[in-house]
């Protein structure tokens, strides 16, 4: 199945070097670039598109705001958004986590390496890098956002096999990394996960990330 995919940067040229790189692979395809943050959720709607990678720094309306906007809106409920960021320190990537983003990049990433990250946010992983995350968490993450599935009980419900994938899954883990560290089938981490979610109310692995960190299941600066 091709994955449609709408290019949102202010920056011309970084959209041509984008649409060339993922018109490049034959399982997805450019159906819209847009400009602005406000021509990004209009053609998010109109291209029908799968993924939308979204730089946060925009004109008219910011990638948070868009981002925000997408993931409200029930029309658009199978639409992904990737996040990209010039520097890893960025704060906004946070506010971009719990507005509804799947995940980030930061822009001086190998062309390889942002056409896996869209196949992976795609099929409805979530993209996090462990680095970048834990510093970020640990540096803007310190007062509880009641937008967030933390405000709904956060782990206090969670099974303790469940609570301990859910700091592996803060950690930046995947499926076969959790089940490896816990002496799980990948298929059990995965239904671990999915599990997680559900109880969480947490639409992906990103808001995952933010519920351990605000509940205090994961210690910033820990990892």
């Amino acid at each position: 199945m091709t994955i449609r995919v709408l290019l949102a940067d202010d920056q011309n040229l970084v959209r041509a070097s984008f649409a060339m790189l993922v018109s490049s692979a034959g399982d997805m395809e450019v159906v819209a670039e847009a400009g602005t943050g406000r021509e990004a959720v209009a053609l998010a709607r109109s291209a029908r598109a799968d993924l939308v990678v979204m730089d946060i720094r925009m004109p008219d309306l910011d990638g948070i705001e868009a981002t925000r906007l997408i993931a409200a809106d029930e029309d658009l409920a199978g639409v992904r958004v990737l996040v990209l960021t010039t520097y890893d320190t960025d704060e906004h990537i946070v506010e971009a986590l719990r507005a509804g983003a799947s995940g980030f990049l930061v822009k001086d990433i190998r062309p390889a390496e942002l056409l896996d990250a869209i196949r992976t946010v795609a099929a409805g992983e979530s993209l996090l890098s462990p680095g970048p995350t834990s510093r970020l968490i640990a540096r803007f993450l310190r007062t509880p956002d009641t937008a967030t599935p933390s405000a709904v009980g956060g782990p206090s419900g969670l099974s303790e096999r469940e609570r301990q994938v859910l700091a592996l899954v803060a950690r930046g883990l995947n499926n076969t990394e959790i089940a490896d560290a816990l002496g799980l089938s990948p298929l059990t981490a995965k239904t671990h996960v999915s599990r997680i979610m559900g109880k969480l109310g947490a639409r992906d692995r990103a808001q995952l990330v933010i519920v351990a960190y605000e509940s205090g299941l994961v210690i910033p600066g820990a990892v």
